[in-house]
């Protein structure tokens, strides 16, 4: 080894050592900013160049081959190092280069650097090297020139750095400890400028983000507010409008709590302690709130630990759904009361039987009384449907202020009013109460303008005595009350088991029912589901047809009833759904496509455990897919026990077959099928589409289309006549519609033309 000067020496040392300094700290800063391109490839660029130092060192050496070893690493480092330059400089200006011309580039460096291995001549690499760099330089200086200050000196830098390396191509090495001495102070500043830069980018973003968070926060509809301790440190304006407030200062822990009652503030102060002892991450909970002019609200609250500055805070995201619960508690209202009297209805006094009516040791005793008014129909007539309506009302007002609040009056119908009764209460029997509503009838109704003397029915009912259920004591009522019918004036009869034997009618029909499943006398039309917002068929429903020999079409109401209650249900049910099964075959060998259809299922057919298997089998033989059908469940006397049938539901879902609610809205006990079965879609009935699109029935079936939404449930829309509805209903979420609006129900072959795409489309 030749002896190098120990200047040189120790200027290569300090060269090599900072160009690796350099360039792993700035690996470091792109390592936590991944946008700063330029940082990458100057922290590459920075280790490269600490290669050369070590190179020419090596080039020195006495052994030939070493020499031309580290002469050849001392080049081709430095052509990466100006080759990283120039690309991140290009990147940065802007400037595009074809492949081509870094082919070139690449080249012309590459034959610089072979001229200086070959022929031991650094005059070529030389100059090359400075003039890329210096080139790069003014790149990054013009692409820079918006940036920041930090940022622009990069440019002028790199410049400099260019022109440092010129002195050795004009002196050689008398100016290379003076070049590698200027070089690595150039480096070193370089480098400490790039990590400026960076830490200035990541404060400006920091401050950035801070601001869009606190956009965010303060615009959000959904209030926000912090509490460290029992104090509120912040709340954003949504929170004070939700509050009624306009001050931080006039909300308190306390104020925020204001009108709860002492359980409701134990049950809050329990979701904090939870958050408090780290149970839990998060906890929710909703109530209703006043505000501070003393009006309601109904919030919902989510509530997790947060730092605020460097105290523990708990963070609390409050969302108004006063309007959503007002809807739901408006949906449920309707589900359990008559809309003109705004009285229980059936639902309500079905679900109340069934409360009183509990197998316990010692059974609390009552009585059902059900009223029924004699020849109402003559007040319609005579008078007009408003003055029927009038006299209901005065009828029920005047049952109130005899019996007294306590008495539960029930609406159950058209003229039909029940009320329960402690047998041997007080005197207040329910054939005592009865009495007092049989004399006060004998004074006459009082209207403007009109005085009207009433004649009812009862008919009592005793539990435990005359029924053990719900549905047997309103049936025994029921039998009573038209038993008291065939007696003039207001009159009363206690049930007798003879009531419950029914007429010879119902047997006649019974037989009949039989008769027709075993000859098969029932047919299905098939009605369309369209896509609420495509009009295209979707599904078909299928609607059960019985023609009876001799007498004609009867409703599917009447006969799926009889069905339930004699329980030839199953029987029937599996026909239709066979029936059901053999037409989708039909369909699909024919058009080449799956239609699902839909077929009402009787509650009654749930309890039965050995259902899914049966139907699983009935699609095996006619080799059908799961999604080839749908069941609906409809209600129907035996919703009591639908709590049995969750097993062959959920046994149902598993197989992938759907299963929908349909009717919703009918009654209270749908809403307990919705909340309680794992359903897959829910119908909103008839009667609750009707009205659409007036503003508040368009309200329920939106509430309806939340709470189906909160479950993940498809909802149809049935009844739909009108496009006005059909908007409606579309707008108000429901996913399907069903109506006479698209087509009426549908022989098999007027089916077909929806399967053949040839039906006209009602949105066209």
């Amino acid at each position: 080894m030749s002896a190098l000067n120990p200047l040189i020496v120790y200027s290569l040392a300090v060269n090599a050592a900072t160009g690796l300094a350099v360039g792993m700290a700035l690996l470091w800063v792109w390592r936590s900013h991944r946008e700063l391109l330029l940082t990458r490839d100057l922290a590459f660029s920075q280790l490269l160049q600490a290669v050369v130092p070590l190179g020419y060192w090596a080039s020195q050496m006495a052994d030939h081959r070493v020499a031309a070893l580290g002469l050849s690493v001392a080049v081709f480092a430095q052509i990466g190092s100006v080759a990283l330059i120039l690309r991140g400089s290009c990147r940065l200006s802007g400037w595009t280069v074809s492949r081509t011309e870094w082919a070139l580039f690449l080249g012309l460096l590459s034959v610089a650097g072979l001229w200086v291995v070959v022929f031991n001549d650094p005059s070529l690499m030389a100059w090359a090297s400075p003039l890329f760099i210096t080139v790069a330089g003014v790149a990054v200086t013009r692409g820079l020139r918006r940036s920041t200050p930090a940022d622009r000196l990069v440019g002028p830098l790199l410049v400099l750095l260019g022109l440092n390396q010129v002195q050795f191509a004009l002196w050689g090495q008398a100016a290379l400890v003076l070049q590698f001495n200027i070089g690595t102070g150039l480096r070193l500043v370089l480098g400490l400028v790039l990590m400026y830069a960076a830490l200035a980018r990541a404060s400006t973003a920091s401050r950035h983000l801070r601001m869009r968070f606190q956009q965010l926060v303060e615009r959000s509809h959904q209030g926000i507010f912090v509490l460290v301790g029992q104090q509120v440190r912040y709340a954003n304006p949504a929170l004070l409008s939700i509050y009624g407030v306009t001050r931080l200062a006039e909300l308190s822990a306390t104020g925020l709590l204001r009108g709860l009652r002492r359980e409701e503030i134990d049950e809050v102060a329990v979701h904090f302690r939870q958050l408090d002892s780290g149970m839990v991450d998060e906890v929710h909970w909703e109530g209703l709130r006043q505000r501070q002019n003393g009006s309601s609200v109904w919030l919902r609250f989510s509530a997790w630990r947060t730092l605020w500055g460097e105290e523990e805070a708990t963070q609390v995201l409050v969302t108004d759904q006063t309007a959503d619960h007002d809807a739901t508690q408006a949906l449920l209202y309707q589900a359990t009361h008559d809309e003109l009297t705004g009285l229980p209805n059936r639902s309500a006094l079905l679900q109340r039987l069934r409360q009183c009516c509990v197998p316990l040791p010692e059974r609390p005793e009552f009585g059902l009384v059900l009223l029924g008014v004699d020849r109402f129909k003559l007040f319609n007539e005579a008078h007009g449907h408003s003055m029927g309506d009038e006299v209901l009302k005065a009828l029920a007002a005047a049952v109130v202020r005899e019996l007294g609040q306590g008495c539960d009056l029930m609406r159950l119908g058209a003229d039909e009013f029940a009320f329960l009764a402690r047998p041997y209460q007080d005197g207040d029997s329910a054939a005592a109460m009865a009495r007092r509503v049989q004399k006060l009838l004998l004074q006459p109704l009082v209207l403007p303008q009109h005085r009207f003397f009433i004649d009812v029915s009862m008919g009592i009912a005793l539990y435990p005595e005359h029924a053990q259920d719900a549905e047997a004591l309103l049936r025994a009522a029921n039998a009573a009350m038209h038993a008291a019918k065939r007696t003039p004036g207001t009159s009363m009869a206690l049930a007798e088991a003879r009531f419950e034997r029914g007429s010879s009618e119902l047997l006649a029909q019974e037989q009949a029912l039989r008769t027709g499943i075993e000859l098969r006398e029932f047919s299905l039309h098939y009605q369309p589901k369209v896509d609420a917002h495509t009009g295209r068929l979707t599904s078909f429903e299928a609607l059960a047809r019985w023609d009876r020999p001799g007498v004609g079409a009867i409703s599917p109401v009447e006969f799926i009833a009889v069905a339930e209650r004699t329980g030839l249900i199953e029987e029937l049910g599996l026909l239709l759904l066979t029936l059901a099964c053999k037409q989708v075959v039909d369909w699909r060998n024919r058009f080449a496509r799956l239609v699902p259809v839909a077929v009402n299922v009787s509650p009654l057919q749930m309890l039965d455990g050995g259902f899914p298997a049966l139907v699983e089998q009935l699609l095996y033989s006619c080799d059908l897919p799961a999604e080839a059908i749908t069941l609906e469940i409809t209600e129907s006397a035996a919703v009591a026990n639908l709590e049995q049938a969750r097993e062959q539901i959920q046994q149902l879902r598993a197989m992938g077959i759907a299963v929908g609610l349909d009717d919703f809205g009918t009654g209270f006990s749908s809403l307990n099928m919705l909340r309680s079965l794992p359903l897959q879609s829910v119908k909103i009935d008839r009667g609750l589409i009707e009205p659409l699109p007036v503003a508040d029935a368009a309200a329920v079936v939106r509430a309806i289309c939340q709470l189906a939404g909160a479950l993940r449930l498809e909802v149809v829309a049935e009844g739909i006549e009108t496009q006005a509805q059909a908007q409606a209903a579309r707008a108000a979420g429901c996913h399907e519609l069903q109506g006479e609006l698209f087509a009426m129900p549908l022989a098999p072959a007027d089916a077909e033309r929806w399967l053949a795409g040839i039906q006209a489309n009602v949105y066209a």
